[in-house]
């Protein structure tokens, strides 16, 4: 066996003096108060009892998950579901199909003005879900949390992550937790979920059903997600009033669905915001669109922040924004579904499907001219979901 091999010095030989701090290294020491505050450290994510603790007592009894043992999924009993609601009404539509979507969260900072990570990927989600005209049933949901994260960060996620689920009607059923090292500053955490939903039996959409004559909706004010995420960015902060629009959409959608318009298509506007989503509808059907500057919802707290930032409102991350295309015959009864609850308030009708080559989306703006909506080539800054 190899000996460690014992350090000596010459005779006369000063004894060595321990390396001078540097500021930034005397600056990063704790204080006595951070030294008491309980933070995540790998061993949380070894799989003994650190991580036996944390997943039950800050994760999974915070969430309202009923009792049981913590499988490694959830069984599927079956490939459709009946249609009904909480209350059973609907089960005369008969069995649907299921719809099944994930996604994840990178957002940073992980709290921002309106909402958090834990809010972002419940909604986020269920949208998806909503935008299929699906209502969701369940979510899985995976943490990811970066060694020095603050435990009572910890716990006002998971909180958002249980209140919102508990709005949206789709509890978590199943999950993971890793912890990995330290990556930022602050640390912090990632979020993968996955959802579950039932079709809605009057959902029938698709970008085949987007015609000429069509007409474009939007349920509220665009851009302020991404506006107040990056308020809260380091380097970049600002001050202002925005907050994030993240909400889920599933009340709002199936209003929609239900009030006796022909609704052709549905996509939130997430990353690449509104413009990428009529970008996407002219590029997989070969028509055009037309919005009128006039009456697209921008407020006017958004507008000055895009403009200081050099950002087009157009293009920003939505969070809680519903792109919708109806018949022209129901886009009134439409609107009025969308205005009917506080998902909506301020839902505009901002433009049309036509034919014209090649197909692309044009703005019209408020002094009469015309441009043209080009989907963003990347993302402008990262992680505003």
């Amino acid at each position: 066996m190899t000996r460690a091999k014992r350090r000596t010095r010459a005779p006369g030989q000063a004894l060595p003096q321990p390396r001078a701090r540097t500021g930034a290294e005397r600056d990063s020491s704790p204080t006595p108060a951070e030294r008491h505050v309980e933070r995540i450290v790998l061993a949380h994510g070894g799989g003994g009892e650190l991580t036996n603790r944390l997943v039950a007592e800050r994760i999974v009894s915070r969430l309202g998950r009923p009792a049981g043992p913590l499988t490694d999924g959830v069984l599927l009993r079956a490939l459709s579901a009946t249609w009904a609601d909480a209350k059973g009404n609907g089960g005369a539509a008969g069995r649907q199909p299921l719809v099944f979507t994930t996604d994840s969260y990178v957002v940073t900072p992980i709290e921002f003005p309106g909402g958090d990570i834990g809010r972002l990927a419940v909604a986020g989600t269920v949208n998806d879900l909503a935008a299929m005209g699906a209502r969701p049933l369940a979510i899985s949901l995976g943490l990811i949390l970066e060694e020095g994260l603050t435990v009572d960060s910890l716990d006002r996620i998971v909180a958002s992550i249980a209140a919102t689920s508990e709005q949206a009607g789709a509890p978590v059923v199943t999950g993971d937790t890793k912890v990995i090292e330290r990556r930022g500053d602050p640390p912090g955490m990632f979020i993968n979920t996955a959802g579950i939903g039932v079709l809605h039996p009057r959902s029938q959409l698709g970008l085949d059903r987007v015609e000429a004559g069509d007409v474009i909706l939007i349920n509220g004010g665009l851009a302020e997600h991404g506006l107040a995420v990056l308020s809260r960015r380091a380097g970049i902060g600002f001050e202002t009033t925005l907050r994030s629009d993240v909400m889920p959409l599933w009340g709002m959608t199936r209003r929609l669905l239900e009030c006796g318009a022909s609704v052709h298509f549905m996509r939130d506007a997430t990353r690449g915001g509104l413009a990428g989503v009529l970008a996407d509808i002219c590029d997989a059907t070969g028509l055009s669109i037309e919005i009128d500057e006039r009456r697209l919802p921008v407020s006017p707290a958004a507008r000055g922040a895009a403009e200081m930032l050099g950002l087009d409102p157009l293009a920003v991350a939505n969070e809680g924004k519903l792109v919708c295309v109806v018949a022209a015959a129901g886009a009134t009864r439409a609107l009025a579904a969308l205005r009917a609850g506080p998902e909506g308030t301020h839902a505009a009708m901002i433009g049309r499907v036509h034919r014209a080559a090649p197909p692309l989306v044009e703005l019209v703006t408020l002094g009469g001219g015309r441009r043209i909506v080009q989907r963003p080539y990347g993302e402008d800054l990262p992680r505003i979901c």
